[in-house]
């Protein structure tokens, strides 16, 4: 273990490379229907490109988490880099559709093997009195990431195309080893086993639930193969989760989602209102996108540049609501973030017409980075605050993962929900609707399908605003987080390491 720590430029480290699997989160959207056209794809499997990155990437992080704690988080998230970085060499050189899902799988799981690492080193290297402005940091690289995504996708689609919103990626992840390799200090370890019954039954169950919902219009809801139905794999894939969280209870050796950490009405109620976020922020881009790109007419920058408010206000904001998040309960800051959030997509909604003028969605993109810069940070320090060093990678593991599980669940449902909604408002012209010609065209789409599919986009949002509203619940029930035991552990006494993995847990 380093015997100097230097926590923030090992945080600085750390968040260059969470911003580039952040963005390769939400870049995708923006690229979705050049992809559509180049490869001769459909929705589904278009929508896929994103739903295999996230799978990838959710399911594993339970035991990913864990791997930090058992090798130390720095190897494991400088292997995950290699991994991911590789991977999106990949993805550019992808042929066809079936390619790109399979190399955006790879890339998911290296996202994966870095993503827990991250929180658990703030946990462990920052004192709780200076997390809340780590967690700012943290906070505003998630936040910006995944608004900047489809902005940065815009103008890469159209000056070099679509496979440069994966090839970026390789020298900014070079940079970004060279800098973790520096600065992200060796932390001590602690021996885990690793239950991989339950690696399997949290697997299998995700991908039934993800598979069914995605597909089921391609099904018609109906026969997938033989007598296996689309709502036979959703309810199987519910059932294989349940016997996942049972086994979890009866695993007394180590399970791999460890119940106790949910004693602490924080952490559940975090996990509950970040994994809503998740759902949410996948949810939000692929309606706009595809409103702006195939209705309205404009090229992917041209699209991309009406989040520009959004991304630019949520940017310069998030660093000082993670301070503000030290003084103030961070209950009332992310239950206004998330408010606002709601309350600028339902402005969208009332707003997308094909013909009103670009400008006035402006405003709304603004208050959608307002909401937005109060959202991340608070939530994170929250389920973070009464984590002791021992469960740090455990932790963050979860917390991660349920985020990612929401973001699985909103591609799929975004991808459901917009097929269900073309072929209602444009039956029969659903599918070539959503093809763009190339190069985009200034007057988008005929008046014949221009209100039909702008309808079919502003009814999609209603699932964001959904999610966003349900979180803003979620976090009134908050209690105000209390200075705990939890303390770097190259800081803490001996006495404060020995009582510190169990103290946490017997928070109120």
């Amino acid at each position: 273990m380093d015997r100097t720590v230097r926590p923030w430029p090992a945080l600085w480290a750390l968040v260059m490379g969470f911003f580039m699997i952040l963005v390769d989160t939400t870049i995708v959207t923006i690229a979705n229907p050049a992809i559509l056209r180049d490869l001769d794809a459909d929705l589904t499997a278009a929508v896929w490109v994103t739903s295999a990155y996230l799978l990838a990437y959710a399911v594993p992080l339970l035991i990913t988490g864990r791997l930090g704690d058992r090798f130390g988080p720095r190897r494991v998230y400088l292997i995950g880099l290699v991994v991911f970085t590789l991977a999106s060499l990949w993805c550019g050189f992808s042929g066809d559709i079936g390619m790109l899902i399979a190399a955006r799988a790879v890339q998911g799981l290296g996202a994966s093997l870095m993503t827990p690492q991250t929180m658990a080193v703030i946990t462990r290297v920052f004192p709780p009195q200076q997390r809340g402005a780590a967690m700012g940091l943290w906070g505003a690289v998630a936040g910006v990431a995944m608004l900047v995504g489809p902005v940065l996708g815009g103008v890469l689609v159209d000056a070099l195309g679509w496979e440069w919103v994966f090839l970026v990626n390789v020298p900014f992840g070079v940079v970004a080893f060279l800098l973790a390799w520096r600065f992200v200090p060796r932390l001590e370890t602690h021996v885990r086993r690793f239950d991989w019954l339950g690696v399997v039954l949290s697997a299998v169950g995700m991908f039934l639930v993800v598979f069914g919902i995605q597909e089921g219009e391609t099904f018609d809801w109906g026969t997938v193969v033989g007598p296996i139905t689309v709502w036979g794999l959703i309810i199987a894939g519910v059932v294989t989760l349940a016997v996942f969280v049972a086994w979890q209870a009866l695993n007394r050796a180590e399970p791999l989602l460890p119940l106790a950490l949910f004693r602490d009405r924080n952490f559940a109620l975090s996990n509950v209102a970040i994994s809503f976020v998740g759902l949410g922020v996948v949810a939000m881009p692929l309606p706009l996108a595809f409103y702006f790109q195939v209705a309205r007419g404009l090229t992917p920058t041209e699209g991309a540049l009406m989040l520009v408010p959004m991304a630019v206000v949520s940017g310069v904001l998030a660093p000082f609501v993670g301070r503000l998040g030290d003084r103030v309960d961070p209950k009332w800051i992310a239950f206004a973030g998330l408010s606002t959030v709601a309350l600028a997509l339902g402005w969208y909604i009332v707003l997308m017409t094909p013909e009103v003028e670009l400008w006035l969605l402006l405003p709304p993109s603004a208050l959608l980075g307002f909401g937005m810069s109060g959202v991340f940070a608070p939530l994170a320090s929250t389920a973070t605050r009464n984590l002791s060093p021992a469960r740090a990678g455990a932790g963050a593991g979860v917390y991660t993962m349920t985020r990612q599980v929401g973001s699985v669940l909103g591609s799929a449902a975004i991808a459901a929900l917009m097929n269900a909604r073309l072929a209602a408002e444009l039956p029969g012209s659903g599918a070539e609707a959503v093809r763009p010609a190339d190069g985009g065209s200034a007057a988008g789409l005929p008046p014949s399908l221009a209100e039909g599919f702008t309808a079919a986009m502003s009814q999609s949002l209603w699932l964001a605003v959904a999610a966003f509203a349900l979180c803003a619940v979620a976090v009134l029930f908050f209690s105000r987080p209390q200075v705990t035991v939890a303390w770097s552990e190259e800081k803490a006494g001996p006495r404060d390491r020995e009582r510190a993995p169990e103290e946490a847990l017997r928070a109120p």
